[in-house]
């Protein structure tokens, strides 16, 4: 049986929390799932080896890089596509006509798709549940899963010198936004704090926005350069296998969040300008807010109240 999921939701975040769902659908029907994803997503990068996927299929739609899918034409270029790959099924997880219309001349005998026409106040959980409750008598979701296998994880200590003897540690220092990013000061009173008690190495996970670099440049000059590897010259693809060395992941809300929570490693989520939904979806995610605030959403601003006291005292909980 071939089986397609379409998920054009951007970046990597929104691709990982729908892995859940996509991961029930194959267990459904004993059978590897397809996605088509946007190309933003980086899902090639992380789920190579995830076992109920079977092909990542990019939606081509950023005028910016390519616009083959975009437009009148971009319709009748992604159906031609679609029709080669012979889909049995197919899974829409947005309300759009245009994709409806691409699933039924591209020959899918099977289409399930949310309801047409009802985009606003769609939720990124409770919208897909529903509809796999309400399409396939699906209850049970579980969280996230990437798969790495194991000669990947030993050639990463091998590579990398990873030191199981101590506590390796993901710092994800990146964001996508300046408001999401906490201040290296912060980071660096917590590396302080964890150091005096147990012997550690921090892999810092950032992109090159000159921002972030800011931030990674600050940490490396501190007094914990030597107990540093930062991570950003490194491809999604080989940064896996180290997160899955991992005692403990401590994250801005980023890509890193996500990818470290669904690769099992226990991910201590920095709250401070979004809806805590994005950090305490995973069973594996362990949100800390700012000061002050009983909860998270956009606009509350909080990256300079995260308290590094805070992170020690998740962190130790986690570690024992």
């Amino acid at each position: 049986m071939k089986i397609l999921a379409v998920q054009n939701r951007m970046g990597i975040g929104d691709t990982v929390i729908f892995l859940p769902f996509i991961k029930a659908i194959s267990k459904k029907y004993n059978s590897q799932v397809s996605l088509l994803v946007r190309e933003n997503s980086k899902a090639a990068e992380f789920l190579h080896q995830t076992n109920y996927i079977n092909k990542i299929l990019i939606l081509e739609r950023d005028k910016k890089l390519s616009n083959k899918h975009g437009g009148f034409f971009g319709t009748l270029n992604l159906m031609k596509e679609l029709k080669k790959q012979n889909f049995d099924k197919i899974f829409i997880f947005n309300s759009s006509l245009r994709f409806n219309i691409i699933a039924k001349l591209s020959g899918i005998a099977e289409i399930y798709q949310y309801p047409l026409f009802s985009k606003t106040d769609q939720h990124i959980i409770n919208t897909p549940k529903k509809f796999l409750k309400d399409k396939l008598n699906i209850t049970e979701i579980e969280d996230p899963e990437i798969h790495i296998d194991d000669e990947t994880i030993s050639k990463s200590v091998e590579k990398f010198n990873i030191d199981r003897n101590k506590i390796n540690i993901l710092l994800g220092i990146g964001g996508s936004g300046p408001t999401k990013r906490v201040p290296s000061k912060i980071f660096i009173d917590f590396m302080e704090k964890i150091s005096k008690i147990k012997k550690c190495k921090f892999y810092l996970a950032t992109g090159k926005n000159s921002d972030e670099q800011i931030i990674l440049n600050e940490i490396l000059q501190s007094k914990f350069k030597d107990t540093c590897l930062p991570l950003d010259d490194l491809s999604i693809r080989e940064i896996l296998p180290i997160i899955k060395n991992c005692n403990l992941s401590i994250c801005n809300d980023s890509s890193f969040s996500h990818l470290s929570a669904a690769l099992g490693t226990k991910t201590i989520t920095l709250m401070v300008d979004t809806p805590i939904i994005y950090g305490n979806y995973n069973s594996k995610m362990f949100p800390v807010i700012p000061d002050g605030e009983e909860t998270v959403k956009h606009h509350t601003s909080g990256k300079d109240r995260i308290n590094p006291q805070k992170i020690f005292d998740k962190a130790l909980e986690i570690l024992n």
